[in-house]
């Protein structure tokens, strides 16, 4: 067993592990994600890697709404024209929950896809167990560190290494509006809490259900978060989901949260039920509900069917977010493999990093650029607000939970199952799930320093 050396086309030694120590490191990366090594992994994985054309790239990604597919073609029909094939593996899912299994699977099989959507402070993690492609030799050149937006140029970075392309910036903290009915009814969106409850009466006597949500764990605890925020502002908000201090769980602001949570039942559609956020996206769209508190992925969902910002719909954000973002970063990993991918790869990382895609891609996904000065003419107002609210800096920026941008998985999906309890178990008491959430922390945070 030995580590067999190749030298990439700029005469660099890359180092590839194989035999002993590549089972090593895949018994590492499965203990990390809690995942089994052994032949039913094998048998999870979607498509069959066997011997590819050079000039194609494998792609695994959860973007498959209406929307998302729109965001798909921008990149793909990019690469086509480059010559190169994209090899489309979409696995259905919120918050990719699905594609997050499948890729785990796929890459203890041996079989890792070239390309990945990977959101993230889980980068590190991968890239530590050297399995992701050091992007340098693009992100050098095309000037990377001065063009993005501080915040994810720090997301993308693994000791000193880029490890990520990022796509684009996405806002959670929205509350998007039904125009037409807001318009009907003489209604504005709310600015207060107090405001929320007089438009919600109003539409609920109009026959129209106040707000659309699905009673999924991770849609649920996307409003959660949100409404974390609101409360307390990004401050307090990483002490909770990013540094994971215990006693902020128990913090009055919590309290409020989660009060918040349980009472905007009263507006939402009966009985609750789990349904896709595309469906939730469409009772917006027709007018069986008036709001819908999402990501601006929804945005993009919309403009997809054929519908107009500021006509058909509009953006404001949650009562008491105004001046904060609440944020994901859509990002695409590369496998290094033999790094006999690495040019298609590369070209992959350019394209999706140009000026045009940026704006294209952005464009139908509804998120808006990673780069700190785009171009504001090509955004609706939904867009602008975004980009304004996230160029103020990191002092008005707080990292999705849900979405993997502020813990690990276990962290992040022991809070999601504890705030899902406490939404459809009436019987549960505040100060219950705020101990449940501050024994995680403690439990996590000791975990991290015993490592």
């Amino acid at each position: 067993m030995i580590d067999r050396q190749r030298s990439d086309n700029r005469g660099r030694v890359k180092t590839r592990h194989t035999g002993y120590r590549s089972w090593i490191a895949l018994c590492a990366f499965a203990c990390l994600f809690n995942y089994p090594v052994g032949s039913a992994a094998a048998a999870a994985t979607p498509v069959s890697n066997g011997s590819q054309p050079p000039a194609s790239l494998q792609v695994l990604h959860w973007w498959t709404s209406a929307g998302e597919r729109k965001a798909v073609d921008v990149m793909s029909s990019k690469l086509a024209e480059e010559n190169i094939q994209w090899r489309d593996a979409a696995i259905p899912g919120g918050a990719g929950l699905g594609a997050s299994k499948v890729l785990k699977s796929m890459v203890l099989a041996g079989k890792a896809p070239e390309a990945t959507q990977l959101n993230g402070i889980v980068f590190g993690e991968w890239a530590d167990l050297g399995l992701l492609l050091e992007l340098d030799d693009v992100a050098a050149p095309g000037n990377w560190q001065k063009l993005l937006f501080p915040t994810v140029w720090s997301l993308v970075n693994n000791r000193g290494h880029v490890v990520a392309v990022p796509l684009g910036i996405h806002r959670i903290n929205n509350l998007f509006y039904n125009k037409k009915i807001f318009d009907r009814l003489n209604l504005t969106p709310p600015k207060t809490w107090a405001d929320f409850s007089r438009v919600a009466e109003k539409l609920r006597q109009a026959g129209i259900t106040p707000l659309a949500q699905s009673s999924e764990a991770w849609q649920v605890a996307t409003l959660f978060e949100t409404l974390v925020l609101a409360e307390s502002g990004p401050a307090y908000y990483r002490s909770l989901f990013v540094d994971l201090n215990p006693a902020a769980f128990g913090d009055p602001r919590m309290t409020h949260a989660l009060k918040r949570l349980r009472s905007l039942k009263e507006w939402m559609p009966t009985p609750l039920r789990e349904r896709p956020w595309p469906e939730m996206t469409r009772e917006l769209a027709n007018g069986a509900a008036a709001m819908f508190v999402m990501g601006d992925w929804a945005k993009g969902e919309l403009l997809a069917w054929g519908l107009n910002t500021d006509q058909d719909f509009s953006c404001s954000t949650v009562p008491g977010t105004a001046d904060y973002h609440l944020y994901s970063v859509d990002t695409l990993a590369m496998f290094a493999g033999d790094y006999s991918h690495q040019p298609a790869q590369e070209k992959l990382a350019q394209i999706i990093m140009s000026p045009p895609v940026q704006t294209a891609y952005n464009q139908v996904k509804g998120a808006i650029s990673v780069w700190r000065s785009p171009d504001l003419s090509k955004m609706d107002s939904c867009a602008r607000a975004s980009w304004s609210a996230f160029s103020k800096g990191s002092a008005f920026q707080a990292p999705s939970l849900v979405h993997r941008m502020a813990a690990d998985e276990t962290a992040k999906d022991a809070i999601i199952a504890e705030v899902h309890r406490y939404f459809v178990d009436d019987k549960m008491s505040e100060s219950d799930v705020q101990r449940k959430l501050a024994s995680i922390a403690r439990s996590v945070t000791k975990s991290g320093k015993q490592e």
